[in-house]
């Protein structure tokens, strides 16, 4: 787009220096009254990069919209120039049922980048696609685990993509997790539309947790002040690191799990990750690493079948993990990683083996 002209979203115009909230809609109730995504535009009085954030693709990843509504609502950024596109609620029919995929049972995430005249995710998908991520110069996705897990913070990227390698190291997370994304996703599609895009993994379903929030909230102005958009340079973190391959661990007989490992941990190959016993504690068995890495994610539910995951682990070369050993153990106390990390090992209890 250009910058210095006015962004018009639904025949809505927002000159520089403006603020406007604008209803995107795309379909109708059973009642036939409209159904609308809400939309937050903030416009600097300088020309400047668009960036889009969104949140709820998935209707039961809160942690998004919390993030997202900071940002447009309760602190928004003073922009030196540019434009700040928040979309809080993009699955606004999940969000209203609490489930993750659209009343048609289809997976909003899978639909990128929409029609018209398709199914009525594929009309959501379109609407949002063509009428906002296409006037974009960059765009930040947020999600959450899937139903009965957690996960610790990481970017999700495909970093060939031109431009999304500076916005993946900017955001400041440690993990950056290098992948194209599954055929018909949003981070796939803008990607290949050439909008430099990238996915924020972090937390559980059906919540917003306040670690979660202050972390994507430090990420995004990371991310504004590397394009100079604010004032201030990127915060940066203790380590970070690019990993091109994740491996889930699964369970191999049904039990009671005791986690011994939490998510952000550090862990060897051969290290036992969890036990699993038989519901009077009889039967123990170890589930081992079965590589260096870090956990990403976990299981919350502390009960299990054959071939149920349990945890999800970045691989790590043995260089890597020597080299960032040190530098996790000497991460400062204040830091919003050591903080998220305390609060999401309290979803689920984690003993010693």
């Amino acid at each position: 787009m250009d910058r210095g002209q006015p962004l018009i979203i639904e025949e809505r115009s927002i000159e520089l220096g403006q603020t406007a909230s604008i209803e995107v809609q795309f379909g109708e109730s059973y009642l036939g009254k409209p159904v609308s995504v809400p939309v937050h535009v903030i416009r600097a009085t300088t020309p400047g990069p668009t960036v889009c954030l969104t949140g709820v693709v998935h209707g039961d990843e809160l942690n998004g919209m919390g993030i997202v509504r900071e940002l447009a609502y309760n602190a928004p950024p003073d922009l030196l120039m540019g434009t700040l596109v928040c979309v809080p609620v993009v699955n606004i029919y999940g969000l209203e049922r609490h489930a993750r995929y659209m009343p048609d049972r289809r997976d909003l995430n899978r639909c990128f980048p929409g029609s018209p005249s398709g199914s009525l995710a594929r009309r959501l998908a379109h609407a949002i696609f063509s009428k906002i991520i296409r006037q974009c110069d960059y765009a930040i996705d947020f999600h959450s685990a899937a139903v009965r897990r957690t996960n610790y913070p990481n970017v999700r990227a495909n970093l060939l993509v031109p431009g999304v390698e500076k916005i993946a190291e900017a955001f400041g997370c440690e993990l950056v997790v290098h992948s194209a994304g599954p055929k018909g996703s949003l981070r796939r599609v803008a990607g290949e539309a050439g909008v430099p895009i990238i996915l924020v993994e972090a937390g559980e379903v059906w919540k917003i947790e306040p670690g979660v929030v202050a972390v994507g909230v430090r990420g995004c102005l990371n991310v504004l002040k590397s394009l100079r958009m604010i004032r201030g340079v990127p915060d940066s973190p203790a380590f970070r690191v690019a990993v091109k391959k994740t491996t889930w661990v699964r369970a191999e007989q049904g039990g009671l799990l005791t986690f011994h490992a939490s998510p952000g941990q550090l862990v060897r190959r051969g290290d036992c990750l969890a036990t699993c016993s038989s519901i009077f504690g009889r039967d123990k068995s170890c589930i081992p690493a079965p590589v260096n890495g870090i956990v990403l994610g976990m299981t919350t539910m502390p009960v299990v079948k054959p071939g149920e995951p349990v945890y999800n682990i970045a691989v790590l070369s043995k260089q890597v993990y020597e080299r960032i050993q040190p530098l996790l153990e000497c991460r400062p106390a204040g830091s919003p990683y050591t903080q998220v990390q305390a609060d999401l090992a309290t979803n689920v209890l984690v003993q010693e083996p």
